[in-house]
């Protein structure tokens, strides 16, 4: 009996089956094909077989590999490379147009000029050298001095870390905040809004940047001669960028119209009270 079954099951498989198609007209038969369930399930295995084979073929020669988990993860790592780069460079081109912009601004008037821009470097530095200068009354009154007191003056071993120096308003405004309020190195300037911040001192621009802890407004780092560096925060568009080369007076951007100026002076790695330094 299971024999029979079997026999039944196998014939039963390899019966086969007319398929035709006619024309709906003529009613000519058009095409036809015959096949058995097993030729059917054969045919079907084969189709998917070959489409799964196209599609893999179609995925491993075409870049939608690189999309495959853990597949060629150098690739991985260099797109993200290339994404962080083009980010800088996003930044960077902000960069220059903002600074274009100014540019712009200032060739086409819109930007007022400071007065104090007009001074002559050298003019300002021969009468920083004047005021230094010390006439033979005063080299002779000092020597007596040391002469007279060198034992007591030996006790004590006192350096001094800042140099006697000449050094410009950064701007023209009111001091709101005095050093050392609330704990702060810095003090804050009231202005108009439309003078210009310029440098202490000569120097070179080292940072430049766009700060959101500080009412949005920008920072820039100038580092000077004697390992000082002077901080300018919550200005508008700077007009130098990082390495540019600034004169003592020259400008580095307008001052803040609806916020006070936040100056820092700094020397190896210690802050300095602007107010004595600067007559404001």
């Amino acid at each position: 009996m299971a024999t029979v079954k079997n026999n039944g099951f196998w014939q039963r498989m390899h019966f086969k089956f007319r398929l035709s198609v006619l024309n709906e007209n003529t009613l000519n038969e058009v095409w036809h094909i015959r096949l058995s369930r097993f030729g059917m399930f054969v045919f079907a295995l084969l189709l998917f077989a070959v489409t799964f084979a196209l599609f893999a073929l179609i995925i491993f020669i075409s870049p939608l590999r690189n999309y495959l988990p853990g597949y060629n993860e150098d690739v991985r790592q260099d797109l993200m490379s290339e994404v962080v780069r083009v980010d800088s460079i996003s930044d960077q081109l902000a960069l220059q147009t903002t600074y274009l912009s100014m540019i712009r601004d200032v060739m086409s008037g819109e930007v007022e000029s400071d007065s104090i821009t007009t001074l002559d470097s050298l003019a300002v530095i021969q009468r920083e050298q004047l005021l230094l200068e010390r006439t033979e009354v005063t080299d002779e009154f000092i020597r007596q001095y040391e002469d007279k007191e060198r034992d007591y003056l030996m006790l004590f071993d006192v350096q001094t870390t800042a140099p006697m120096i000449t050094l410009f308003k950064p701007v023209k405004g009111v001091i709101t905040e005095h050093y050392g309020a609330e704990g702060k190195h810095s003090i804050s300037l009231l202005t108009t809004g439309k003078e210009n911040v310029v440098s202490v001192l000569p120097g070179t621009v080292v940072f430049s940047s766009l700060e959101f802890d500080h009412a949005a407004g920008w920072v820039v780092v100038v580092q000077h001669s004697n390992d000082l560096i002077s901080v300018y925060r919550n200005i508008g568009k700077p007009v130098r960028k990082v390495g540019d080369k600034l004169k003592i007076g020259e400008n580095i951007a307008l001052a803040p119209k609806d916020k006070p100026l936040v100056f820092e002076l700094w020397q190896n790695g210690s802050p300095l009270n602007p107010e004595t330094l600067i007559a404001f």
